[in-house]
């Protein structure tokens, strides 16, 4: 399993669509990437829409129940989230439900986690938020249950903040799911990743991609594992433009502070930018994200044709 070209959906609010037409336009979007050449469609595991991308009253789509139901409206493409809060399930129900669409989907499931951020979530939910450490030292406990669990083990496991007795998961497609780790911190999530993923997603600034994949590198080698059997992708938000001047204009029209994520310009200066600030620093797969336009038909299209080419 890797990721080299992936399409995330982070907005479910599209202009001149009724709120009954959300999942159809979500479907759309899945089968054109699936046409475009990309390999995975992953959607936030969010319960409230993220600052940043818009307000929290938005929209925002249960993340397991869309992925099982675009499970069968599509066929080759792998589904994952970027990533489950591991805050919330308890992790052997995230284990079953992980395997289940795995078995929906005929072997194309991914497990995508983290550690779990968005404070007024929990609040609002009910959820302990915790401190920073309360949150990691829980994702390392639930991934010392969920790997075997996913590999078709029986664990055992008594530890501060989950227990399991011969947690069974059946039935199961494959022998292993693939499990994918989210984020940017170089001494907990990357040694995490070093010693439970198959895939890394690193979550930062462009200018900050060389400094992480060498420490990556590093908490692998401290773990005993080669590096390069730990495939990497980055997130990246696009914002992809007809003319130069168009760029220019939006270019112009966003702080500078969000220039760190954010790539704008023609498809073909999108995929430059890429290719120069990620790839050749060293990161293995994209996941791109077309936030303000995705769900018009033929962007996704456009933007995997600029850049297949980059992770061929």
């Amino acid at each position: 399993m890797t990721i080299r070209l992936g399409y995330q959906i982070p907005n479910f609010t599209y202009p001149d669509k009724p709120v009954e037409q959300i999942f159809d336009t979500v479907v759309a979007q899945a089968r054109e990437a699936e046409a475009s050449g990309f390999d995975t469609v992953l959607v936030m595991d969010h319960f409230y829409q993220l600052p940043g991308i818009g307000t929290p009253d938005q929209p925002m789509l249960e993340a397991y129940t869309t992925l099982g139901a675009l499970a069968t409206a599509t066929s080759t493409i792998q589904l994952s989230t970027l990533v489950t809060g591991n805050t919330y399930r308890n992790p052997p129900m995230l284990a079953k439900t992980v395997t289940t669409l795995d078995m929906v989907s005929h072997g194309r499931a991914v497990l995508g986690i983290g550690a779990g951020w968005f404070e007024r979530e929990h609040n609002d939910f009910g959820y302990e938020f915790g401190t920073f450490t309360d949150r990691f030292e829980r994702l390392e406990e639930a991934l010392n249950i969920i790997s075997p669990m996913l590999s078709g083990e029986n664990p055992t496991f008594a530890g501060k903040w989950y227990k399991v007795e011969s947690a069974m998961n059946n039935p199961r497609y494959r022998k292993r799911i693939p499990i994918m780790l989210g984020g940017s911190g170089e001494k907990k999530t990357f040694r995490m990743a070093a010693e439970f993923a198959d895939h890394m997603n690193i979550i930062c600034d462009r200018a900050d991609v060389p400094k992480k994949v060498a420490a990556l590198r590093q908490r692998c080698e401290e773990a005993g594992r080669d590096p390069a059997t730990l495939p990497t992708s980055y997130l990246a938000m696009a914002v992809i433009v007809e003319s130069e001047e168009e760029s220019k204009r939006m270019l112009d029209s966003v702080p500078p502070d969000r220039l760190n994520r954010v790539f704008i310009g023609t498809a073909e200066q999108v995929a430059e930018q890429l290719k120069h600030d990620v790839i050749d620093a060293g990161i293995t797969g994209l996941t791109l994200n077309l936030v303000r336009t995705g769900h018009i038909p033929g962007a996704v299209a456009q933007a995997g044709e600029a850049l297949k080419p980059l992770v061929a």
